[in-house]
């Protein structure tokens, strides 16, 4: 599973661009995923604090994402 983001720079807010943190486990569906993310979204956060999350959603690896 995928958690694609759609993130902007805090000093810029509109230069924004997409993003993507690589969940450790596959296809056990979307809930596992949203039951997942707010520690991975947490831990991206700290380690990007230049950044802020604006949106985000959760995808199966190797399916073609939408826009954010």
């Amino acid at each position: 599973m995928l958690i694609l983001l759609s993130i902007c720079l805090l000093s810029e807010p509109t230069q924004c661009r997409e993003d993507k943190i690589d969940l450790s486990f596959e296809a056990r569906g979307p809930t596992v995923c949203l039951r997942n993310s707010q520690s991975a979204l947490a831990k991206w956060q700290a380690e990007h604090p230049e950044w802020h999350v604006a949106r985000w959603r959760c995808a199966v690896r190797g399916s073609v994402p939408r826009d954010l």
